[in-house]
């Protein structure tokens, strides 16, 4: 489809398409670990007394949530804006 726009397919000079897919990449990197730290969370969860505050090692897997969530979620967007927009 690239090239029935008139689009050059070369991901070497890093035109909005190259950059999407490596963004998509990262995105992809970032949140197949996550899915590991959600299930370890809920385990964690299902285990801890009703009412009881949960363990310190929940909080911790959370973080590590949290710092590869930005980058996926932020790269995703930014993959949206890229498809979108086709700046370069």
């Amino acid at each position: 489809m690239m090239l029935m726009a008139g689009y050059p397919l070369n991901f070497a000079s890093l035109n909005w398409l190259g950059l999407s897919v490596m963004l998509y990449v990262l995105a992809g990197v970032c949140w197949l670990p996550v899915l590991w730290i959600q299930l370890q969370m809920h385990h964690i969860a299902l285990g801890a007394p009703s009412g009881a505050p949960l363990p310190p090692s929940y909080w911790v897997l959370e973080r590590y949530w949290v710092l590869l969530g930005i980058p996926a979620f932020s790269g995703v967007i930014a993959v949206f804006w890229l498809m979108t927009a086709k700046p370069f």
